[in-house]
């Protein structure tokens, strides 16, 4: 067990039911707003932190557990067999084992920061009775393993490239080794695909410069694309600490802090990137003597291994799964391909150091501060886009990225025996692509190369970087943004507000003149001539704009899914075969897109199915890619589903206006509270509809003045 420095707390909590509240004094103060929007208020950070978290815990406690839960690697023990893949790859990584180490070495306000979480979550449930479904004690080390959690396991594991298959004949290896009598457990290879509203995650982020702003001040656009459900959904927060900890902006369920949003002086927003942060190494293990050692440097080294044990829910009760898990100095052996074992490198894994940036993070006051926080590494990816009150608005391809030899493919597993293959470092944030203040008065990332941020002629010359540093393609979202936010005239605040809800479908200017040359083309029976010149027509005359009430979008959105998704490749063919499903379905061809395009809050776990007999709103917006619309709404179809219901895209949305930050407007997918019986469960769901923002208060007295209810809470650290 580790030594926690235990502190006193005395509570004086406020009931608050539909609105109402009984104020008790205390040092912590959560106002909640007309959107049930925690504001938090206290003397020290940590204190903020109490609020924030224990807001987190009243408003969806379910997901704060299990984004924990999953971060232990615990998650069988609830959902049983089918989470055991997930959690053996969480021990593999040794992602409890390495927090739980980390905790120890954190500087003492970034340990303040995790015992004010997890006395959030154990006060809560003393204080309600709600009854957790696993986790009898919260501690702080949690709250690392989570921070480690969700980005490697979430976000940069599935970028190794190892098919299932190959993890799972680990896995079961690694079950034989450890009790060749046990059960060996029988894997769906799907357990390791990585969920289809991770892969969907995009996201779309402006800065302009106050040369393109009427009133002067730079602004910036927030834009992540994350999942509705599961532990990578967003919560809204504004945190105001006497110690100068004031930030209004999201973080995920189980985070301490909000990662994204502004405070008083500066703010950014984060796009996912795909810079070079895990390698794979082919490790060979070829002596049948010793068959510990693996080929190094013309001799050997040996693999070092270790038991874990991982508890499974059965239908009478639990069973506990013993594993061996091996390691080379590369990093642990997770997957098998023909003779050879495959282990797998991330960048910065095992240094940690994650709160502490973000700490760093929000708390800077100028853009050389804010420099100095990214460029601690510690976090290992995510493009940063940021403006400021001083007027600054600046870019970083962000990153963790080791050096390396740049004469091989390291999107292929690399040889493991030879030491030229090893890393040599990081590249300092100044070695990354890094843009500020670009004469054409803006820079855009949609998760595109981020040698194409700003207008023509005044972007980073990609031929100056390491081929492994920044991949990505362009992409139809930043040609769109690109399209939208060039020449020289100034934006207004309510002009960029419109903007960021642009349902342009970029794709149809290019796919549908195909269509046109390639129907064509074709010798086709009357019926069949009829048939598509109807439907040519149709689309032809649609504003290729993604609006709910829009017939052409949903016509060309059906057309296109058949192509992409299910392999029709002749675009006449697939036309025919969207016709008819839309007929099959409708009753007609020609259908309204928000009769298809539907938003509906179902458990936040997200196992739980949609159902077209419970209640949904029309939405506006479409794919981002490869449609490139800017309002992103990503649903996909389901066998007996008549509609299809959103699962990730624009999630939580700010637009901020660093000449007035009192005036910042932001917006959250559903709503703050999980609870259908909460008048805060889809109450945002009707701006979502309407395409408009609400205010994000942030002047404590505009605060005070939009409070609906007030929570006084004591949280007196000793």
């Amino acid at each position: 067990m580790h030594r926690f420095v235990h502190r006193v707390l005395v509570i004086s909590t406020a009931l608050i039911f539909c609105g109402a509240s009984f104020a008790q004094e205390g040092n912590v103060t959560i106002h909640r707003d007309e959107w049930g929007v925690p504001h938090i208020y206290g003397p020290t950070d940590a204190s903020v932190v109490y609020g924030f978290v224990t807001a987190q815990a009243q408003d969806n406690f379910w997901q704060v557990e299990d984004s924990l839960i999953q971060a232990l690697g615990r998650s069988a023990e609830v959902n049983g067999e089918a989470a055991l893949a997930a959690d053996w790859l969480n021990r593999a990584l040794r992602i409890p084992e390495i927090s739980h180490a980390e905790w120890e070495t954190l500087p003492s306000e970034i340990q303040a920061l995790t015992i004010a979480s997890a006395r959030a979550l154990n006060d809560h449930v003393k204080r309600t009775g709600v009854k957790p479904r696993l986790i009898e004690r919260f501690e702080p080390w949690h709250f690392v393993a989570f921070s480690r959690f969700s980005v490697y396991q979430l976000f940069i594991f599935n970028r190794a490239g190892l098919k299932s298959e190959e993890i799972g004949a680990v896995m079961q290896m690694s079950a034989a080794l450890s009790s060749p009598q046990s059960k060996v457990p029988q894997l769906d290879a799907s357990a390791f695909r990585l969920d289809p509203a991770y892969a969907q995650a995009g996201s779309n982020t402006w800065a302009i410069a106050p040369s393109r702003s009427r009133s002067g001040g730079a602004m910036l656009f927030i834009n992540p694309h994350q999942p509705y459900f599961g532990p990578g959904q967003w919560y809204e927060g504004h945190i105001h600490s006497e110690e100068g900890l004031h930030f209004s902006g999201a973080g995920f369920f189980a985070s301490p802090l909000p990662t994204i949003g502004h405070n008083e002086r500066l703010g950014w927003s984060h796009t996912v990137n795909t810079p070079d942060v895990i390698d794979v190494y082919r490790i060979k293990v070829n002596d049948a003597a010793k068959p510990t050692h693996y080929d190094y440097a013309g001799g050997q080294r040996e693999l070092t291994s270790r038991e874990d044990s991982i508890v499974v829910k059965t239908e009478i009760g639990t069973d506990r799964r013993s594993f061996n898990f091996h390691r080379s100095h590369h990093g642990p052996l997770l997957a098998k391909r023909g003779d050879e074992m495959l282990a797998v490198r991330l960048a910065k894994f095992d240094e940690g150091g994650q709160l502490q940036q973000r700490h760093a993070m929000l708390k800077a006051k100028n853009l050389k501060e804010f420099r100095a926080a990214l460029g601690q590494l510690a976090s290992p990816m995510f493009n940063t886009m940021y403006a400021d009150a001083d007027g600054n608005i600046f870019y970083a391809y962000y990153g963790a990225v080791p050096k390396r030899r740049d004469d091989i493919d390291w999107t292929q597993p690399v040889d493991g025996s030879d030491p030229k293959n090893e890393w040599q470092g990081y590249h300092p944030l100044e070695e990354l692509p890094v843009l500020e203040n670009p004469d054409p008065g803006y820079m855009q990332n949609c998760n595109a190369t981020p040698f194409m941020a700003t207008g023509d002629g005044f972007n980073l010359d990609a031929t100056k970087y390491p081929r492994y540093i920044a991949p990505e393609p362009d992409n139809n979202r930043s040609r769109n943004s690109r399209l939208m936010l060039s020449g020289r005239k100034p934006f207004g605040f309510d002009q960029l507000r419109d903007m960021t809800f642009d349902t342009r479908v970029i794709e149809a200017d290019t796919m549908l003149p195909m269509l046109v040359v390639e129907a064509a083309a074709r010798d086709l029976q009357k019926d069949d001539f009829d048939r598509v010149n109807k439907a040519m027509f149709h689309l032809l005359k649609w504003n290729r704009q993604a609006r709910a009430d829009s017939e052409g979008m949903a016509l060309y959105f059906q057309w296109r899914f058949v192509m992409t998704q299910k392999g029709v490749i002749d675009p006449v063919k697939a036309l025919f075969q969207a016709m008819d499903e839309l007929t099959a379905m409708y009753g007609s061809w020609k259908v309204k897109w928000g009769e298809l395009n539907r938003l509906q809050r179902r458990h936040t776990g997200g196992k739980e199915g949609f159902d077209d007999a419970q209640p949904s709103v029309a939405v506006s917006g479409g794919p981002g890619d490869p449609f490139g619309t800017i309002f992103n709404v990503y649903s996909r179809p389901a066998p007996g589903q008549k509609r299809m219901y959103a699962v990730a895209g624009h999630s939580y949305v700010g637009l901020v206006d660093f000449s007035n930050v009192d005036d910042a407007r932001s917006l959250l997918v559903f709503g703050e509270n999980a609870d259908p019986a909460s008048p805060h469960h889809f109450d945002q769901a009707t701006l979502f509809a309407q395409r408009e923002y609400k205010r994000a208060w942030f002047n404590r007295k505009d605060v005070e003045k939009a409070s609906r209810s007030v929570l006084h809470l004591n949280y007196q650290a000793r």
